[in-house]
């Protein structure tokens, strides 16, 4: 073949699971697009997710399975529908 076909992960359902306003647990994650102490920024099925707060840390990324675990003190949950759909230029002139 000329080419290879790119093979993506089985799409799993998008759920949230939060304990305490501390643990985050997520499925449904495609990619982790940023993260620092103050927010993580994760691409799901349904959206760019924003998780806002202080002392957040990236505990378990799972590609495969499209799990995520973060802990933290969770302030804000965030989805952006629309971003990603602009590009690069998109992303940055928001």
């Amino acid at each position: 073949m000329a080419y290879e076909e790119k093979k993506q992960a089985p799409q799993t359902p998008h759920k949230l699971t939060m304990d305490e306003c501390s643990r985050l647990w997520m499925s449904g994650v495609e990619e982790v697009q940023s993260f620092d102490e103050g927010e993580v920024a994760v691409r799901t099925a349904k959206g760019l997710l924003y998780v806002r707060g202080e002392g957040l840390r990236v505990d378990k990324l799972e590609k495969t399975s499209g799990e995520l675990n973060i802990s933290g003190q969770i302030a804000a949950l965030e989805y952006d529908r629309q971003a990603g759909r602009g590009g690069l230029l998109g992303r940055l002139f928001r």
